[in-house]
C-alpha cells in the first residue's frame, strides 16, 4: 500500500485532468470531489477510478470542453445538458444550482443528462445541508443488476444519496445493488474474493471471483425491495431526465467503450428544512440525534468531513497497483509528482 498525503493527492489528480484537456476550475472540483472518496474511506470510487477518466477524456469518451447547456428552466427546476463532460463538476454545479433555487423558493430541483461517471454521489449532498436544506440526489450508470426474476442486465447500481442537516450532518450513500461496482472493481485490482451474494457470473450463477462479477450481474440490495428503488432511481435519471438507459451507457471499465460518450444522467433535489415544520418548531431534529446517540447508536456518515473542508497535511492509503498507475499517467501526461 502507497501512502500519501491529501494535498499531494489534490495537486497531482488537479494536474492530470488538467493536462488531459481540462480547465483550471473544472479540474480542481473534479480532483477534491475525487479525493474526498478516499479521505471518506471509499477507494473504490477515488483515485481508483481516475486512470479509466483519463483514458475516456482522451479517447473522446468524455468531453473536456463540455458546457452546461440549459434546456428547461423554471423557478424550482433546471435541467441542463452536460455535452459528456466529467460528472463531478457537473453534478456539483447542479447541488450549488439546486441550493440556490431552495434557498428562495423552499425547494428546487436540478437534472444533468448527457453526463459522465461522478464518483461517490454523497459528496453532492453537501452543498445543500451545509446551507440547511435536505439534500437528496441519485444517479445511474452501465445495467449491472437484472429486474427481479429476470436474467438480463437493465439496471445500474442505481446509487442514492441524502443529506440532513443534523451536527454534525447525516449522510446516507448507498447503491441499491448488493454493493457497489467500484468496490468490485476494487477487489478485482486487489485479487480479493467477493462476498457470498454479491454477485453472478455471465452464466448467471453466484460468483466470489471479482473479475467474473465485473463481466456479469450484480444483485440487488434486500432482495426485490432493492430492485423496487432501482426502478426507482433508473425512472428519475435515465428514464425521465435521459437521454441512454442504463442498459445503452457504455462501461467505464472496458477500454474497448473508452471513446463511446456514457450518456448518464444525475437528478438532485433540494429542500428548505426550516419550512418544513408543521408547528413552528426545530429542535426535533437534535432531539432524534441525540436520541439515537443515547441508544448506543450513530447517524450514518456523521463521521465525514466536507469536501470543501478537507486537510491537505492529513493522509490517504492507496494500493501500490493504483500508484504505479498514476505514476504511468504522469509520465504520459508530462505530469511531475
Amino acid at each position: 500500500m502507497t501512502t500519501l498525503n491529501v494535498g499531494k493527492a489534490l495537486n497531482l489528480a488537479t494536474k492530470l485532468l488538467v493536462r488531459a484537456g481540462l480547465p483550471d476550475g473544472e479540474a480542481e472540483t473534479s480532483a477534491r470531489c475525487i479525493v474526498t472518496s478516499d479521505c471518506w474511506g471509499i477507494p473504490s470510487h477515488g483515485l481508483m477510478r481516475l486512470p479509466f477518466y483519463l483514458e475516456r477524456i482522451l479517447a473522446g469518451g468524455i468531453n473536456p470542453n463540455a458546457n452546461m447547456k440549459k434546456v428547461t428552466d423554471l423557478p424550482s427546476l433546471v435541467i441542463y445538458d452536460g455535452e459528456n463532460g466529467l460528472g463531478h463538476w457537473q453534478l456539483q454545479q447542479a447541488a450549488y444550482r439546486a441550493t440556490a433555487l431552495a434557498q428562495r423558493n423552499g425547494v428546487a430541483a436540478v437534472g444533468v443528462g448527457r453526463s459522465s461517471h461522478c464518483g461517490a454521489l454523497g459528496i453532492y449532498v453537501w452543498p445543500m445541508v451545509t446551507q440547511n436544506l435536505v439534500g437528496i440526489a441519485f444517479s445511474t450508470g452501465p445495467a449491472v443488476m437484472p429486474p427481479w426474476n429476470g436474467s438480463s442486465a437493465m439496471l445500474s447500481t442505481s446509487p442514492i444519496a441524502a443529506g440532513i442537516p443534523t451536527a454534525p450532518p447525516t449522510i446516507i450513500d448507498l447503491a441499491t445493488s448488493a454493493v457497489a461496482r467500484g468496490k468490485i472493481a476494487a477487489k478485482a485490482q486487489a485479487g480479493e474474493a467477493l462476498e457470498p451474494g454479491w454477485a453472478f457470473a455471465a452464466d448467471g450463477l453466484p460468483t466470489l471471483v471479482a473479475k467474473e462479477a465485473l463481466t456479469g450481474l450484480l444483485a440487488p440490495l434486500g432482495g426485490a425491495k432493492g430492485y423496487a428503488l432501482a426502478v426507482l432511481v433508473e425512472s428519475l435519471t435515465g428514464v425521465l431526465v435521459g437521454p441512454s438507459l442504463a442498459k445503452d451507457i457504455p462501461d467505464m471499465f472496458d477500454s474497448k467503450q473508452a471513446a463511446n460518450p456514457q450518456e448518464i444522467s444525475h437528478f438532485v433535489i433540494a429542500i428548505d428544512a426550516a419550512r418544513l415544520s408543521v408547528d413552528g418548531k426545530h429542535d426535533r431534529i437534535a432531539i432524534f440525534q441525540t436520541e439515537v446517540t443515547q441508544a448506543g447508536g450513530r447517524l450514518p456518515g456523521s463521521g465525514r468531513v466536507d469536501p470543501a473542508d478537507l486537510v491537505e497535511t492529513n493522509e490517504i492509503v492507496i494500493s501500490d497497483t493504483i500508484w504505479t498507475q498514476l505514476h504511468v499517467w504522469a509520465k504520459r501526461l508530462g505530469v511531475s509528482f
